[in-house]
């Protein structure tokens, strides 16, 4: 049996999947933005938060780092309602990639803050600099750039995953790839236009960093 490819039926169907992937990149966009200020703001109470915050943030982390994305988005979607939280399939996506996010994200600032040299910290203090002061105006800026390529590399993996949120019917990219592909019965075809779909945008988003990399602490150091 020969196998005739028919990439005509995806084709004339491409606006729905260029939609798909339009709210892709919002959800993941606006997951990036929410979840750095997540990430920021727990990585400083990890580290110089009260005991009982440092225990809550603690396990805010291990828990979301160790547990799949795919049960949280049931826990948002599912389990949520039933305590009289309501979302749409939409809203709820966006609530599990921030929160899912922001954990690994936590540990990555974390680790860059730990990077910056303890000399910058002292001298923060001999000014007479209060910690929060010390972390957003000397440590924060040389940990993000320590560590700028992780979270890069972070929101990519972020950005691919959010196939997952399909399952609870987000209309997202992966979404609209199973629709259509269940309607034209051309899986193939489909699947593989989705694939270079989220190639073109990975690659993009990656371009778009490098560029945002050289432009802030490259470029930006230098003037």
């Amino acid at each position: 049996m020969t196998y005739v490819f028919q990439f005509g039926i995806v084709f004339d169907r491409f606006p729905e999947l260029l939609e798909g992937a339009l709210l892709t990149i919002r959800l993941a966009a606006m997951a990036l933005v929410l979840g750095l200020i997540v990430a920021v703001t727990c990585a400083y109470l990890r580290m110089s938060g009260p005991k009982p915050l440092r225990v809550l943030v603690g396990a805010y982390v291990e828990g979301i780092r160790n547990t799949p994305f795919l049960v949280q988005l049931y826990i948002i979607f599912f389990s949520l309602p039933g305590m009289g939280i309501r979302m749409d399939a939409n809203q709820a996506a966006l609530v599990g990639m921030v929160i899912n996010f922001g954990a690994y994200a936590t540990e990555i600032v974390r680790a860059g803050v730990q990077s910056v040299p303890a000399g910058q910290i002292e001298v923060g203090l001999a000014l007479g600099l209060k910690r929060l002061q010390i972390y957003r105006f000397i440590v924060l800026f040389p940990a993000i750039k320590a560590v700028f390529p992780a979270l890069a590399s972070q929101f990519i993996l972020l950005l691919l995953g959010s196939s997952v949120v399909s399952a609870i019917s987000a209309n997202e990219l992966t979404a609209i790839a199973n629709t259509l592909q269940s309607t034209t019965f051309r899986a193939f075809e489909v699947y593989i236009v989705v694939t270079l779909m989220y190639l073109a945008i990975a690659v993009a988003f990656r371009g778009l960093f490098a560029a945002l990399y050289w432009c802030v602490f490259v470029r930006g150091r230098e003037r």
